[in-house]
């Protein structure tokens, strides 16, 4: 099945139907024409939480980027990892 755009009024109103065709395929949701959200089945979801975590530079691997010399060296624009407690 394809992928399907929703308009939010839609979604609202058959948001059963968003939810089931989301475990077969991501949904899209649209405002005011273009899309806002999606909608993906929650075994979706995680298979890509655990690719961004695993993509994530560990605090070693900061430390070693670091130049030895004193020297000036660019900052990286990274974000944190999540962390479970």
């Amino acid at each position: 099945m394809a992928q399907r755009s929703w308009s939010v009024q839609d979604a609202k109103n058959r948001f059963s139907e968003v939810v089931e065709a989301a475990q077969r395929t991501p949904q899209t949701v649209t405002k005011h024409g273009k899309p806002t959200v999606v909608v993906v089945d929650v075994v979706e979801y995680e298979r890509l939480r655990h690719l961004e975590r695993a993509r994530a530079p560990s605090f070693a691997d900061a430390l070693l980027a670091m130049p030895q010399d004193d020297g000036e060296f660019p900052r990286r624009n990274v974000r944190m990892r999540d962390i479970e407690l």
